[in-house]
């Protein structure tokens, strides 16, 4: 379905204009610095910022972090040539030293992938349905580790972009009411709609889980018996656009989401089908709900004999 170009101008609801997310967020440059391994001269084995020295071992598998507890203890366990001491941390670039092997310390984060799916009508958002209906999720590439998360719902017979992730905490942040993350569809409603409607759905109506309304309502094209409409809210209740609609006696003949936050549905994603998130993408969707970087775990890297 091909978005209609607007006619008109929006209809804006003043006290939501200024809390709209609605603007892709520019990404900031990125600041690097040189990374070097401390020398034989560093003998501190306390490193601001770092990881307990047997947590990281034992994620490596070299003992349980009891075990190696004692063998700090002991003096059996090096950082930098330097016998560790209970309660020492270590960060990327230093060096581990245990019964003979030496390990170089490595910062990696989760690979986390967030895909923009296009949603077709018929399918639903869950991972199993009991009524055998084709789920969102069986055309969707499988996961080694992790699962896929839908970050939110589009009910049965509404279609369009879809974002679902890896990463729990950006699904959890941009699904929460108060990140106040705009979602934007383009509607296909029956018939036509006045002002006094309009004017009603920007200021709000009641619906049966509480008060609803659009923050922008933008009159598009009329075909026949039918006219387009982009709107814009800025929460995900079940059905809540159709609801709206339907509470000022409107009604939805087909519906479409074409924006979540700062992601638009790209054109060139068929329905059906779907797109993955670059890594700067993901750290900008993640900036953009006030969350910092994915967090970096401390790994272990073998160094030759």
């Amino acid at each position: 379905m091909e978005t209609k170009p607007p006619k008109k101008k929006p209809r804006r609801n003043p006290s939501a204009a200024k809390t709209s997310n609605n603007r892709r967020p520019s990404p900031k440059r990125r600041r690097t610095t040189k990374s070097t391994a401390p020398t034989e001269r560093d003998k501190t084995v306390q490193f601001e910022g770092g990881e307990r020295l047997q947590k990281v071992l034992a994620r490596a598998g070299l003992g349980s972090r009891r075990a190696l507890e004692t063998r700090i203890e002991r003096g059996e366990i090096l950082i930098n040539k330097v016998p560790a001491k209970l309660g020492a941390t270590v960060s990327s670039g230093d060096l581990i030293t245990l019964d003979g092997k030496s390990f170089r310390v490595i910062a990696a984060s989760p690979a986390h992938r967030t895909l923009i799916y296009h949603k077709p009508e018929g399918e639903v958002t869950t991972t199993s349905d009991p009524e055998g209906r084709r789920t969102v999720f069986d055309r969707l590439p499988r996961l080694r580790d992790g699962r896929w998360i839908a970050i939110g719902r589009l009910d049965l017979n509404t279609a369009g972009l879809l974002l679902l992730t890896t990463d729990g905490e950006l699904a959890n942040r941009m699904m929460h009411p108060s990140s106040r993350v705009d979602r934007e569809y383009l509607c296909r409603i029956r018939g036509t709609v006045s002002d006094e409607q309009v004017d009603k759905l920007l200021a709000g109506v009641e619906l049966e889980d509480g008060p609803g309304r659009f923050s922008d309502v933008v009159p598009g094209e009329v075909t026949g018996s039918h006219a387009w409409y982009t709107v814009t809210i800025l929460e995900g209740r079940n059905r809540e656009v159709r609801r709206l609609w339907e509470a000022v006696g409107a009604q939805v003949a087909r519906l479409k989401r074409v924006r979540f936050g700062p992601v638009f549905l790209p054109a060139a994603v068929r329905t059906g089908r779907y797109q993955e998130i670059g890594p700067e993408d993901h750290r900008i969707l993640r900036e953009d709900v006030g969350l910092p970087p994915q967090p970096v775990e401390l790994l272990l890297q073998r160094q030759p004999s």
